[in-house]
C-alpha cells in the first residue's frame, strides 16, 4: 500500500468513527456498546493495513540489485594548450578542456592503469576531426563547434570507458594570431585597391571608346555637361579637337585645324620669346633671354633701332662660332634679311665680304 492510500482509510476510519458517535450519542447508546465499537474502528484500519501488504507480494531480487548497486564512478583530468592542426599548416589550434570520463564494466575488470590517458587521448581525436578541416581565422566559431561536439560521453576505441570534455577553450599562438590579423588587412586592402583599379580602368575605357572617340563625340558629351553654354562649346572646338586627337595619338585632321588657336607672335611671322617658348613646351635658348632683353628696351624707332642692334650682336655670336644663335637673333628681328643672298652665301656669315657697319 502506498503513502496516499494509507493515508486515506487513516482519514476515513477517523471520518467513521465521529459519525458513529454522533449517532452513539444522538440514539443513546447503551454503555456497554462504546467499547465494541473502539475495537472495530481500530481493527479496521490494521486489518485493511495487512491485506494490502501480503497483495503487494516481496521486492524482486534485480531490483533489490539495482537499488543497491555502487554509484557511477566519474574522475576529470584538466588538458592546457594542447596543439591540434587545422587547414592551414603550421596554424595549431591550442585546446584547453576539463576531461572527464568513467570506467565501464568491461573495464572494471580488466585493471586500467591509466584510464585518465585513454580518456584525453580519446577527446583529442574527436577534437582534432573537427579542427583540421577548419581554418585558424575562425578561431572563436570553431571552440563553440568543439564545446558542443564533446559534451556528450561517447566510448573510446578500446572500449573501455566514456570521454567528454568540458569547459573548452581554443586560442592560436600569439605570432599566428598577429599573422592571420596582417594577412587580412593586406586582403582588405588588396580588395580596395582592386576595385579602384577596376573603376579607373572602367573610366579610361568610357573616355577613350566613348567620350574622346572622335571630335564629334566630344562634342556631344561637352554639351550634356554644359547644356546651357552652347556658345561656349563653339568656342571650344578647337580644343576638343586637339584633345581628341592626342588621346587617340594621332594629328588634328585638316578640316579642323583652322579652329586650334594659334599664338599671336606666330601669326604675326615672330617666333615665341623664352617666357612664351617655356609655355609652349620648349626649352628657352640664348636667342630667346637676347630678344627678351632687346624688346625690353624703350628706344624711339624701336623697329630700326632693334633691328640693327639685333644684327650688331649676331656679328659678336658669329666671331664666338654661335652660328646657329646669330642667325635665330637676325631672324626674329630682320626675318628677309636673315638669308638675303650675298654671291652665295648669307650676308651675316663668316664668308661675308662685308660686315655693315652702324654708328649705334
Amino acid at each position: 500500500m502506498t503513502t496516499g492510500c494509507k493515508t486515506t482509510t487513516i482519514f476515513l476510519t477517523i471520518l467513521c468513527g465521529l459519525v458513529l458517535t454522533i449517532v452513539g450519542l444522538t440514539e443513546q447508546w447503551p454503555t456497554w456498546a462504546w467499547p465494541p465499537l473502539a475495537v472495530i474502528l481500530v481493527a479496521a484500519p490494521a486489518a485493511a493495513f495487512k491485506i494490502a501488504g501480503l497483495r503487494r507480494g516481496s521486492v524482486p531480487v534485480s531490483f533489490e540489485e539495482h537499488l543497491t548497486a555502487a554509484p557511477i564512478e566519474r574522475t576529470e583530468h584538466q588538458v592546457s594548450r594542447v596543439a591540434l592542426p587545422s587547414r592551414w599548416a603550421d596554424y595549431d589550434f591550442l585546446i584547453s578542456a576539463t576531461v572527464r570520463w568513467y570506467a565501464l564494466d568491461a573495464a572494471r575488470h580488466s585493471q586500467v592503469l591509466n584510464p585518465a590517458g585513454l580518456a584525453v587521448e580519446s577527446v583529442l581525436d574527436r577534437a582534432r576531426v573537427i579542427t583540421e578541416q577548419r581554418e585558424p581565422g575562425r578561431v572563436s566559431l570553431v571552440q563553440h563547434e568543439l564545446s558542443g561536439s564533446l559534451s556528450s560521453l561517447l566510448p573510446d576505441s578500446t572500449g573501455q570507458l566514456q570521454a567528454m570534455a568540458e569547459d573548452v577553450r581554443l586560442t592560436l599562438h600569439e605570432h599566428d594570431q598577429e599573422r592571420l590579423d596582417s594577412l587580412a588587412g593586406v586582403r582588405k586592402d588588396q580588395a580596395v585597391w582592386e576595385h579602384q583599379r577596376k573603376y579607373e580602368q572602367s573610366k579610361r575605357k568610357y573616355l577613350s571608346e566613348d567620350v574622346l572617340k572622335d571630335t564629334g563625340s566630344a562634342v556631344v558629351w561637352w554639351l550634356a555637361k554644359n547644356d546651357e553654354k552652347v556658345e561656349r562649346t563653339v568656342e571650344d572646338l578647337g580644343l576638343l579637337a586637339r584633345l581628341t586627337s592626342a588621346a587617340n595619338d594621332t594629328d588634328v585632321p585638316e578640316r579642323l585645324r583652322g579652329l586650334i588657336p594659334q599664338p599671336r607672335e606666330e601669326e604675326d611671322g615672330q617666333v615665341p620669346s623664352d617666357r612664351q617658348a617655356a609655355r609652349f613646351g620648349r626649352v628657352p635658348t640664348a636667342a630667346d633671354h637676347v630678344a627678351d632683353a632687346l624688346n625690353a628696351l624703350d628706344l624711339e624707332d624701336a623697329d630700326t633701332q632693334l633691328r640693327l642692334l639685333a644684327k650688331q650682336i649676331a656679328d659678336v655670336m658669329r666671331d664666338q662660332e654661335q652660328h646657329e644663335t646669330a642667325d635665330d637673333l637676325v631672324r626674329r628681328f630682320d626675318p628677309s634679311a636673315a638669308f638675303a643672298p650675298d654671291d652665295g652665301e648669307p650676308p651675316d656669315s663668316p664668308g661675308s665680304a662685308s660686315r655693315p657697319t652702324s654708328g649705334i
